[in-house]
């Protein structure tokens, strides 16, 4: 069941399937339903019990995708054995043919599609179809429960395709020659904005790619142009804030040929939560502090004895507290 680490899978007999498909299955195919919304993490459970494709298991980003009592970033992955009984309750079997959506051009169905692959599945897919237009394609859909029959299916898991935070600190010091990609918005890599972490910027010597330039009214673009940002075969490490939306861009550049890559799983979360690890960032070198309130802040943690970049990040996590307490 080992695979290789680039291949969108390789399988037994015919089943081999690319990492994006337009299929509307047939009666051998497995369904998974991974519909969330971040605002409202409930939303995708709702959906799926007014109505789903038709055999479908329901997989919640919080609840089967990531151990949110665990380490590791804001969307920690699954422990191997919180994954194996996923997989099992969900009756899948390792030749399978499994297609997994969500509501179209989100990055819910690739971070499902990522696992699987990390648990040795080659014939998994990604629906480029959301689930309205599945629906207005012809796919049947109902409002019953699935039960799926328990599977004992024991994965090989790949982890030639998993990076944690110590492969990073070996690219970031040059002792591997690994790229690293980062999949989030150009501000927020640039440092100019941050709206969801303590600290602004990126992992020092990281490129950017923003993961939603692969997407176009709902569907993911076919063939994108990663032209400037990878070369074929370039070992490269993939990130973004939790490990979510770069999920997105794995399967697009294992889909565009890139056999050397790899997921930091824990992403910019995992990196900022060890107060040892530097960012870069594009913009003046010390804090601002234009209003006394700020300046009185900055005055208080130099006395404290904080300098250089350790300044930078206490600053940036304190400004962010003092402004959730005036919200």
């Amino acid at each position: 069941m080992e695979e290789d680490p680039g291949a969108a899978g390789s399988g037994k007999g015919d089943a081999v399937m690319t990492v994006w498909t337009d299929s509307l299955g047939n009666n051998r195919t497995k369904w998974i339903d991974a519909r969330f919304d971040l605002s409202e993490p409930d939303a995708g459970r709702r959906m799926f019990e007014k109505e789903h494709i038709k055999g479908a298991v329901f997989w919640d980003l919080e609840k089967d995708l990531s151990d949110m009592a665990a380490e590791g970033g804001r969307h920690p992955m699954p422990s191997d054995d919180q994954l194996t009984a996923l997989i099992r309750r969900s009756g899948l079997n390792e030749e399978d043919e499994i297609i997994i959506y969500d509501q179209g051009g989100a990055p819910y169905a690739a971070r499902a599609w990522w696992l699987l692959k990390y648990a040795g599945f080659p014939n998994a897919a990604i629906s480029r179809n959301g689930f309205e237009k599945l629906k207005a394609l012809g796919a049947e859909t109902t409002s019953e429960m699935t039960v799926p029959q328990p599977s004992e299916t024991v994965p090989v898991f790949n982890r030639a395709i998993e990076a944690d935070r110590e492969d990073v600190k070996e690219a970031v010091a040059g002792r591997e020659e690994t790229a690293l990609i980062d999949a989030r918005s150009e501000e927020r890599y640039r440092g100019f904005h941050e709206p969801i972490d303590p600290v602004a910027g990126r992992i020092p010597g990281a490129r950017n790619f923003d993961w939603s330039r692969l997407v176009e009214e709902g569907e993911f673009r076919e063939n994108p142009d990663f032209t400037g940002v990878i070369v074929p075969h370039e070992k490269a490490i993939l990130y973004c804030g939790s490990g979510v939306t770069a999920a997105a861009l794995f399967a697009a550049m294992t889909e565009a040929g890139h056999d050397n890559i790899k997921l930091y799983a824990g992403s910019y979360s995992d990196w900022i939560s060890d107060e040892t690890n530097t960012v870069e960032f594009d913009r003046p070198a010390h804090p601002e502090a234009a209003d006394d309130e700020t300046k009185a802040l900055l005055g208080r943690l130099i006395a404290e004895g904080y300098s250089g970049e350790m300044l930078m990040k206490k600053f940036e996590y304190e400004k962010t507290q003092l402004n959730k307490e005036e919200d």
